[in-house]
């Protein structure tokens, strides 16, 4: 099959990461903008923030920070307000009330298999959803298999990313790939592989981004203009002429 060369944008990211589902979403409003949006490829990449975050957690999200990050109450309630309405200005609904702050592991092996799928985007936005807005526990087998089936993944298929070990070495591997290129915070935004952004910035950086590392991309892949002699041919509606 002849796939069309299209120019990447990775990104490393970790579903835990109130910046990079906000960053997710602007992004993609930049896209929107973007008219040659059908050349992009976003390939999402996995990144953990705290490998050390346990599987259970019988804390709030609040009372984690304030024990782990050894931050004040006070502090803490002021930043997860800042960042509720900074989410909400992206679109989008937090309620760090609800979230469970457990291991993301799990969650980006399932990911993972769903970038065989090529359902690595719908994958992330489920996952982010699950975490910030529901408040679903994502290191759980059975909340995983219900949020592998509302992108598509059968039962067996997430639990083959939970048990078959490859999936955590692709993990491993892009994490792996983010110490090599510099990476030191989440979300960080590659652009054909020549600019990176990071965090989370607004729509109108990530299109000036876009912009300038598309035009470098397109004068080393030129679009393909077909000089077409044309024939009688059949086409997808049904009509031959």
């Amino acid at each position: 099959m002849n796939m069309e060369n299209k120019m990447k944008i990775e990104i490393w990211s970790d579903v835990m990461c109130p910046f990079c589902y906000i960053g997710k979403r602007n992004l993609e409003k930049a896209l929107t903008q973007f008219s040659d949006r059908e050349h992009i490829e976003v390939i999402w990449k996995s990144y953990l923030l705290d490998p050390n975050t346990p599987e259970t957690s019988d804390k709030s999200y609040a009372q984690h920070l304030v024990e782990y990050k050894g931050m004040s109450e006070q502090q803490v309630d002021g930043m997860l307000a800042q960042l509720t309405q900074t989410a909400k200005q992206a679109g989008l609904d937090y309620d760090f009330d609800k979230a469970q702050l457990v291991s993301s592991k799990k969650a980006h092996q399932v990911i993972q298999m769903a970038k065989t799928k090529g359902l690595g985007n719908q994958a992330e936005e489920v996952m982010f959803k699950a975490f910030f807005t529901e408040g679903k526990n994502i290191a759980d087998k059975s909340s995983l298999i219900s949020i592998g089936e509302e992108i598509g993944l059968s039962k067996d298929e997430v639990e083959t990313a939970l048990s078959d070990n490859k999936y955590a070495e692709m993990m491993n591997a892009d994490i792996a790939e983010a110490r090599q290129i510099g990476v030191q915070g989440v979300p960080f935004f590659v652009f054909n592989r020549k600019y990176a952004v990071s965090g989370a910035q607004p729509p109108k950086a990530f299109l000036e981004s876009l912009e300038k590392a598309f035009g470098e991309w397109r004068e080393d892949n030129p679009a393909v203009k077909l000089d077409i002699t044309q024939g009688q041919s059949c086409k997808p509606d049904g009509t031959c002429d």
